[in-house]
């Protein structure tokens, strides 16, 4: 579903992604691990069309993509954000949140699909005409989930999806964005610092430094340890030792 060859991307004259590439199957989820400003989530803004300064070569499903996109692009594939209060309008209600990519793809049943969305999601329905204020963290994340898939995508980017979210509500985020690929056979990239949660979500990783892919590897290789970049081996075992106390605590 998703090509990327010798990406680059330039602020100026730095070279924030030096020459990327990787696969993600149709159905699969691909995850971009490493510290900020490794050039994780600028990988992500060039493919989703919002970053439209780069080089190399972005297939989406066999066609080769520019950085200028059409609007069928923007039905297909939609990024959901890591502030989810940030991405949701402060003066527009969930139900306007929802209706409008209908309204800008022309697609109809406007009612019916809101009221669907919201189920999918498991959001009540008495929810939606609230504001983002009234709504909890991982509600107003629900919210920007929903309002992704209200095109009916085949891709979903996810920036940190779950970062600004307690760790109970993390779990809860990333079960429900399971359910949803499987349910509709969706391909996921998904960028996190966080080791534990791509691994939960992503078959393979990539593990990015400095703008460079300095490892691809399993999910399962990761949880064995069998790790051949230096830099890989580092972020493991510092998510390693920032999770046990955790554990310990809710021991």
């Amino acid at each position: 579903m998703i090509e990327v060859n010798e990406l680059r991307v330039r602020f100026g004259t730095i070279e924030a992604v030096k020459g990327v590439s990787f696969r993600v199957p149709q159905g699969a989820s691909f995850g971009l691990v490493g510290e900020s400003g490794s050039g994780k989530s600028t990988v992500l803004r060039a493919l989703s069309g919002l970053n439209r300064d780069w080089s190399g070569d972005i297939v989406i499903d066999g066609k080769g993509q520019q950085p200028i996109r059409d609007k069928n692009f923007f039905r297909r594939v939609q990024m959901v954000f890591q502030d989810p209060y940030g991405s949701l309008h402060p003066r527009q209600t969930v139900d306007r949140a929802l209706s409008e990519p209908l309204l800008v793809h022309g697609i109809g049943d406007v009612d019916t699909r809101v009221r669907r969305a919201l189920a999918e999601v498991a959001l009540p329905a008495l929810l939606r005409f609230r504001y983002p204020h009234q709504l909890s963290g991982g509600q107003r994340q629900r919210v920007a989930i929903a309002r992704a898939l209200m095109a009916e995508p085949e891709v979903l980017l996810l920036d940190e999806p779950t970062s600004a979210l307690d760790v109970s509500v993390q779990a809860e985020v990333l079960n429900l964005l399971a359910d949803l690929q499987r349910a509709r056979n969706l391909t996921y990239i998904m960028v996190s610092h966080n080791l534990a949660v791509v691994a939960h979500l992503c078959s393979e990783i990539g593990v990015m430094q400095s703008g460079e892919m300095v490892e691809l590897l399993s999910a399962d290789d990761l949880r064995a340890g069998r790790i051949s970049h230096p830099h890989t081996k580092a972020l493991r075992a510092l998510s390693i030792e920032l999770e046990e106390p955790e554990m310990a605590k809710s021991a």
